[in-house]
């Protein structure tokens, strides 16, 4: 009888690691449009922050979502129309100038007796982001169609999920054990309050730095500073990575002026770099969960390995939502030991 008993436990048990693995299986097959079906979720919640505004004045949720979408693509609309013409004229000075600026680059290194062929390394760095764009566009996301295709997509599932939540939330919380579905709600909770809060401390920490940055650069005389401050705010949502290759153009573009210019140019952006880092890092941080900088590291190089491009622009939130449930779900669950809560979270009960 107990060797029945144990066979039949030993059988469970192998079936349940046969599972766990056919399920990593799936998921890491259809990792990419899992990463869409993400990335609407985190429109969604910008949504349902324009939302709330709407809602506090009485109106439906369907009317406040709509509207939500109307005033982004306003904002959006009204920063294009009244920035267009600059940011456009920016960029295309910055993509003219990336020759001569490898030359001068070339030249300085040169004349500072260093042996390193920028020109080389130039040519190598293009060969490896034509490589990422490659493998990323295996779900044709690189391409113009398969980009506006899931754009589309994405803006699409977005405006489903920001405007009936609670219905996708109750379809999840019905697939759970009965015993398990005040867990689930109170964890699919902490995931939207969690990415509310980075949200909208990562926007204002892009703003801040594109703003430092722009600054900076436009005092020490650096050619096309507002299309690199753009750049840079908008690289300051890859942690680490980002801010790192966004200051390889303007220090190249810099030498194009002179070595001087280069070195006050990298100067700014390390200064940058440590402000962002031992500033509003901890502010974003503390205002979302508490995310260890080695952890978010590893995570933003493991997202790119796995899903190229797309999973680098979305590690952080990835990361966000990972912290929560291993808190709620091993911390608490497995361990038994009080969780870390989104900022603004209850206390487990």
């Amino acid at each position: 009888m107990d060797d029945q008993a144990s066979h039949n436990s030993f059988v469970r048990r192998a079936f349940a690691v046969l599972a766990i693995v056919v399920l990593a299986a799936v998921i890491y097959s259809l990792g990419r449009l899992l990463l869409l079906i993400f990335a609407a979720i985190v429109v969604a919640v910008i949504l349902r922050a324009i939302a709330r505004i709407f809602i506090r004045f009485g109106l439906p949720q369907g009317v406040s979502v709509t509207f939500a979408v109307i005033t982004l693509f306003a904002i959006l609309g009204s920063v294009s129309w009244i920035f267009g013409g600059l940011i456009v004229t920016q960029f295309t000075a910055l993509v003219a100038r990336i020759p001569d600026a490898l030359e001068a680059t070339q030249r300085a290194l040169d004349g500072w007796g260093i042996d390193y062929d920028v020109r080389q390394a130039s040519r190598d760095i293009g060969a490896q982001l034509s490589g990422l764009t490659t493998q990323a566009g295996s779900f044709a996301l690189m391409s113009a169609g398969g980009a506006l295709t899931n754009i589309i997509l994405v803006l699409a599932g977005a405006v489903f999920f920001a405007a009936q939540p609670e219905v996708y939330r109750q379809g999840l919380v019905r697939i759970v054990p009965k015993n398990r579905e005040q867990l689930t709600r109170e964890t699919c909770d902490d995931i939207g309050r969690a990415l509310g809060l980075w949200l909208r401390a990562q926007i204002l920490s892009s703003i801040i730095v594109a703003v430092m940055v722009y600054i900076a650069l436009a005092i020490i005389g650096v050619p096309s500073a507002a299309a690199l401050a753009i750049i840079a705010g908008l690289l300051d949502f890859i942690p680490f990575i980002g801010p790192v290759i966004a200051g390889i153009p303007a220090v190249l573009v810099a030498f194009s002026v002179s070595p001087t210019i280069a070195l006050w140019t990298l100067g700014v952006y390390v200064l940058i770099q440590q402000i962002q880092g031992n500033i509003l890092q901890p502010i974003i941080q503390k205002r979302s969960v508490d995310l260890l900088p080695a952890v978010l590291l590893f995570a933003v190089v493991a997202a790119g390995i796995l899903f190229g491009l797309l999973g680098v622009l979305l590690a952080a939130p990835l990361t966000v939502v990972g912290f929560v449930l291993v808190q709620r779900l091993y911390i608490e669950q497995v361990l038994h030991k009080e969780p870390k809560r989104p900022a603004g979270g209850a206390p487990s009960a």
